[in-house]
């Protein structure tokens, strides 16, 4: 069974929604991950502790058309280039695929996703598609949360968790740690 990972940048308030700025991400707080707060690199060295686990990346439909054709090309996410990528949409064209970015795979269904976590494998982790993780979680598919949690309260955008009414998960507390600009790091397995 593979593990579903969902990795995020979040606010105290639990936003998502667009950490870095930049196009497709015009929300009013947009860039809230490098605006006011200081730069400590110790602060972000989760994100090279993910990719020693990651065998495979996810992403709903409208993260995978903004990330693809940028990570594609950045040196900064170049160790992701040929791992194998899901994309879960039911609306995206086969032919969208992003060309020169490994494997790539549409889901058309949550069931779809039931199904890979049955493979054989590494962890998937999910970056973005805040929307998809709040669907996978909701479907009791997310198996861990890497979050790192910025002392910001942004009030509205996208949310990590969904509002729905349903039982209680619990969450075991794997690693935690907190930097000196406010940052905390916080991993925690889904237990229940």
């Amino acid at each position: 069974m593979r593990d579903l990972v969902c990795t995020a940048f979040v606010s105290l308030d639990g936003v998502v929604d667009s950490p870095g700025g930049g196009p497709g991400e015009e929300h009013r707080s947009g860039g809230w991950v490098v605006k006011g707060i200081e730069f400590l690199p110790e602060a972000f060295s989760l994100k090279g502790e993910e990719l020693e686990e990651t065998t495979a990346l996810m992403f709903g439909r409208r993260s995978y058309e903004v990330f693809a054709p940028f990570w594609r090309d950045s040196e900064d996410h170049a160790a992701y280039k040929e791992l194998p990528k899901y994309v879960v949409s039911s609306t995206l064209p086969d032919d969208a695929i992003v060309e020169g970015w490994g494997p790539t795979t549409i889901l058309r269904s949550t069931e779809d996703v039931v199904e890979l976590k049955k493979g054989e494998g590494g962890a998937i982790f999910i970056h973005g598609s805040a929307e998809l993780a709040r669907r996978l979680s909701d479907a009791r598919l997310v198996d861990r949360y890497n979050l790192l949690v910025f002392p910001v309260l942004l009030g509205a955008g996208k949310s990590l968790f969904s509002g729905a009414d349903r039982d209680k998960q619990a969450l075991s507390l794997r690693a935690s740690e907190a930097y000196p600009n406010g940052i905390v790091k916080l991993i925690y397995d889904v237990v229940g």
